[in-house]
């Protein structure tokens, strides 16, 4: 249950650096106030008018949103100040022993014998639990 926890977690986080270096593009074509076509990752294709070359004239538009993805990825350690490299480093050490297995029982004191009973003490004393 643990390893499978793990490695989904890990799979997950690695679709998460994935996405977040993705770059792509949206390109959209409207003819008046009608969306024609939209594309990602190429151009829209255009309804079959010519666009003309004076843009107050045209009843088509063109719209691009690139959308940019993050460039660099490997943080300098140095450059946390004292505080955070406190936090990160308790962090990091508390989180290590989250997932110790307690799961089988620890006797410290299964390598030594009991003491050898002599008489039974609370048969001459006469002390009984009621």
């Amino acid at each position: 249950m643990k390893k499978a926890f793990q490695h989904s977690i890990s799979v997950a986080m690695a679709f998460l650096v994935l996405f977040s270096t993705f770059s792509f593009t949206v390109d959209k074509h409207f003819c008046g106030s009608f969306l024609v076509d939209k594309a990602i990752f190429s151009e829209a294709k255009t309804c079959g008018m010519e666009m003309e070359t004076s843009t107050e004239d045209s009843c088509c538009t063109n719209e691009k949103l690139a959308i940019e993805g993050q460039d660099e990825l490997k943080h300098q350690f140095d450059s946390l100040d004292l505080d955070q490299q406190v936090f990160l480093a308790g962090f990091a050490y508390s989180y290590i022993f989250i997932f110790e297995d307690y799961s089988k029982e620890i006797t410290p004191f299964k390598d030594y014998s009991p003491p050898l009973l002599v008489s039974d003490i609370q048969l001459e004393d006469q002390v009984f639990l009621i």
